[in-house]
């Protein structure tokens, strides 16, 4: 039994289940909420204290928005001024939720820090390592945006939602009275609400991002983009071309020569990809080969695939069949049945 625990609380239907769980596993709690970003509204704070207050907890708030700023808001803006397409959840998880949180906790007494993923931990009995394992529930999975997390990060970390649905989770916080139970589920991107990247990279920056050429493979001008900014790869919407050749989508953005390549939908596919900032998990390094499914994407369904590594800090992934849209700036992650093998961060797409 975990002598203290510190439940990170957003004001959120899931983690005020996942505290209610382990309070009634005997644990010894320790709410804490997080003011990361000025989008977090204080009626989350309000509820989150509300929900430790009725199950009897000590509740603090800790304002790490400017550790989120540096880790967080002001990667994911230059990864996109790189033409990187970044995933801000997985450096969330990796450098504040169990960063600098995990810290906090140390100075509550806590041994470890419990979350609202749906994820499950599992302790290998022969190597003694910590396994990260999908959710019971794989459309709640979040075991992509945790494959980051190191041995030690795992060891002080506990999720206890991994083995139910949703339903059973809204089903327990309207049982229990929890002032979290009709919430809606957070989407998106948690500092960009309104879903507009573009608009909140020129507010976050305060610059303007100059306007640029579309073109064909061949090098061909086809119109004028906004800036590299608004752009991902695959994108068809909202690119104002029209062509001959079809429906076009975005295959490629260089932010040297301001350019953004528009191409036919077979562009997007490629078999290989090269990842940086590896991490594993039930072992330290790749051997040889290895079979794995494998994620280029959080919505993606996992994939066959060879992984190898190709150096101290990086790995190829070959896909048994070509992938649409692989992304730089976005995770690939590994899976061995239900438990993740690791990941790293997309910087190169081979071509075949």
């Amino acid at each position: 039994m975990d002598t203290r625990l510190a439940v990170a609380m957003s004001g959120g239907v899931d983690s005020s289940v996942a505290a209610w769980l382990l309070k009634e596993q005997g644990h010894s709690l320790v709410g804490v909420t997080l003011r990361l970003h000025d989008c977090a509204g204080m009626d989350d704070v309000s509820d989150a204290r509300t929900v430790a207050m009725q199950m009897g907890m000590d509740h603090h708030v800790f304002d790490l928005s400017d550790h989120f700023r540096t880790c967080v808001m002001d990667q994911f803006v230059s990864e996109y001024e790189q033409g990187r397409t970044p995933n801000p959840c997985v450096e969330c998880n990796r450098k504040v939720k169990f960063g600098a949180l995990l810290d906090k906790a140390g100075e509550l007494g806590c041994g470890a820090v419990a979350t609202g993923h749906y994820a499950r931990l599992e302790q290998d009995v022969g190597s003694g390592r910590w396994l990260l394992k999908t959710a019971l529930h794989p459309e709640k999975d979040q075991s992509y945006v945790l494959y980051c997390l190191t041995q030690s990060q795992l060891a002080r970390s506990r999720f206890p939602l991994g083995g139910l649905s949703k339903e059973e989770i809204r089903a327990i916080a309207l049982e229990q009275g929890l002032v979290s139970a009709h919430k809606r589920d957070s989407q998106d991107i948690c500092f960009i609400p309104d879903g507009d990247y573009a608009a909140f990279i020129r507010r976050h920056t305060g610059r303007d991002y100059p306007a640029g050429d579309f073109i064909a493979p061949d090098g061909r001008v086809l119109g004028r983009h906004e800036g590299i900014i608004a752009y991902t790869l695959g994108q068809r919407r909202g690119l104002g071309v029209s062509s001959a050749n079809g429906r076009l989508y975005v295959t490629n953005i260089d932010p040297l020569g301001n350019t953004v390549t528009l191409a036919d939908n077979a562009a997007l596919f490629a078999r290989t990809v090269e990842a940086e900032g590896v991490n594993f998990i039930p072992f330290d390094k790749l051997n040889a080969p290895l079979r794995v499914q494998a994620k280029a994407r959080y919505r993606h369904g996992a994939q066959s695939a060879t992984v190898e590594q190709v150096g101290e800090d990086r790995i190829r992934v070959t896909f048994d069949q070509p992938q649409r849209a692989m992304t730089p700036g976005q995770s690939v992650v590994l899976y061995d049945g239900d438990i993740v093998v690791g990941g790293g961060t997309i910087d190169r797409v081979l071509e075949e």
